[in-house]
């Protein structure tokens, strides 16, 4: 792979006069803490899931600001040259701590903590909930498509419906939470998560009939693939799909129409020629609700594109970056509907002997705060990420961090796992609520 690309204008034109307005009345040293959150979650969710959190990390570690970007922002004039100056050595030597990716979090849920100097914690705003927002979106999105598919193959193939790098980064958080392969090369290489495709409905109209396009598929790809059958009349397809592959044929996909009524009588024409291994693949504007309609019906697998890239409705997180504490002395916006807590806080996330979850504590940390006690089925949320500036070593893996996430489903309660509109999953506490 390149070098990579300085992240470090990635943000926006006022962190700059901001960070220039610091630096000269003397305040841009003052210790901070900044904490990403959100105060609700989409309309419809009863959780959110946390995606993004390593590539924010990257992104810090090239938050640089070299020849190009200063040359740029000196020929737009944004900033000064004593601005220039400082930039041209910035280096994010703080610490950050946080919500591990797939896991799960809940309005108030202290996200992402951000220590440093104003000046280089500031600047990172941006970036970072750029991805936060972006990643858990589309995780939020994915983790409930998981969830109707029922433990049901399930692809994700949205890449065309979407910005070419966030078609990369939703590949990416679609395996996190679940999904079993993507349609995206990219994806495949830079986070080695599994690809697949066979074919579209060009190659059938390429061919002077749907025969010699599918004699072809299994020439190249073996009987073990999918073919497209839908492209002329589906009964046809399929006859013509087991005359070529004979009963070997791994899977037909079914890309329109009613695809439950459809799937069923595939299902029903499939068994009478013999083909009963073969699997059945559906795909056209799928959702999680689309999902759950056809648990019933003889599916074997989805491919979900439009609905996964862009959120399934609900394309941001609504997460913020607020600042919430300035050299150890709490500070909070007021503003009304726009409301923060003041002060560095954690999470600890209560559970049942059982392991179900039963409420995400949110409290105040330092020197003076009364923190909860913890049971012995308790854990604290957030671990630390960044120290010193530099990520920490033996962080979890994209495996490990799936992994995380399938077993936070489980310890929902139920009711918390529904399609339907409602509270949170769990409600979030607020510990020594006169402290924040």
């Amino acid at each position: 792979m390149t070098a990579a690309a300085s992240t470090a204008l990635r943000t926006d034109h006022y962190e700059l006069t901001m960070l220039a307005s610091a630096l000269r009345d003397g305040t841009a040293e003052r210790r901070c803490v900044f904490e990403a959150f959100t105060r609700r979650l989409p309309v419809g969710r009863r959780y959110g899931v946390v995606g993004g959190t390593d590539r924010v990390l990257a992104a810090i570690e090239d938050f640089r600001f070299d020849e190009a970007e200063l040359t740029s922002l000196a020929a737009d004039g944004v900033v000064d040259g004593d601005t220039l100056a400082w930039l041209r050595d910035y280096r994010f030597t703080g610490d950050v701590e946080g919500y591990p990716e797939g896991e799960l979090y809940f309005p108030g849920s202290p996200l992402l903590t951000v220590r440093g100097t104003f000046a280089e914690a500031v600047l990172l705003e941006t970036v970072i909930l750029s991805i936060l927002n972006h990643d858990s979106a589309i995780a939020a999105a994915a983790a409930r498509m998981v969830s109707a598919a029922n433990g049901r193959r399930i692809i994700e193939m949205g890449s065309r419906r979407t910005h070419e790098e966030s078609a990369v980064a939703a590949a990416r958080i679609a395996y996190l939470c679940g999904f079993t392969a993507t349609s995206n090369l990219e994806a495949g290489r830079r986070y080695r998560i599994p690809t697949t495709g066979t074919s579209a409905h060009s190659f059938t109209l390429l061919h002077d009939s749907e025969r010699a396009a599918f004699e072809s598929q299994i020439a190249a790809l073996g009987a073990d693939t999918t073919l497209l059958v839908d492209t002329y009349d589906i009964t046809k397809g399929i006859q013509t799909a087991v005359e070529v592959a004979g009963s070997r044929l791994g899977a037909v996909r079914i890309d329109s129409g009613d695809v439950g009524v459809l799937a069923r009588q595939a299902r029903e024409q499939l068994d009478s020629l013999g083909a009963t291994g073969t699997r059945i693949v559906v795909s056209g504007d799928l959702d999680e609700y689309a999902i759950a309609a056809l648990r019933a019906e003889p599916v074997d697998g989805y491919g979900v594109g439009t609905s996964l890239v862009t959120g399934s409705g609900a394309p941001t997180a609504g997460m913020v970056y607020k600042l919430t504490e300035v050299d150890g002395r709490a500070v909070a916006k007021r503003s009304s509907h726009k409301e923060s807590r003041g002060g560095a806080k954690s999470a600890l996330r209560r559970h049942k002997e059982t392991g179900t979850a039963l409420e995400e504590v949110v409290f105040r940390t330092g020197a003076d705060a009364v923190e909860p006690k913890a049971g012995p089925n308790d854990r604290v949320v957030p671990i630390p990420l960044v120290r010193g500036g530099e990520r920490v070593e033996g962080l979890p893996t994209l495996e490990d961090n799936r992994e995380r996430l399938r077993h936070a489903l489980v310890s929902l309660p139920w009711e918390g796992l529904t399609l339907s509109s409602g509270d949170p999953a769990i409600p979030t506490t607020f510990h020594s609520e006169e402290e924040l």
